[in-house]
């Protein structure tokens, strides 16, 4: 039990710095489903750029 303090100490600093991080979501309904449909946006994009490259490089035919 001579670590007890220690522990203390340690315990209550955790939960100061755990408090100081933000874990939950500050968009509303609105925000977070515009930002949801632009990430998707984004993606499908991403998406297409990929498909594109692989029927370019099919239609071309890889050398070996």
């Amino acid at each position: 039990m001579t670590r007890g303090n220690q522990r203390d100490k340690a315990r209550e600093k955790n939960l100061k710095e755990a408090a100081k991080k933000k874990t939950s979501n500050t968009l509303s309904g609105t925000e977070f489903q515009r930002k949801k449909e632009d990430d998707a946006a984004k993606m499908r994009e991403k998406q297409a750029k990929a498909d594109a490259k692989k029927a370019a490089e099919a239609a071309g035919g890889k050398k070996k």
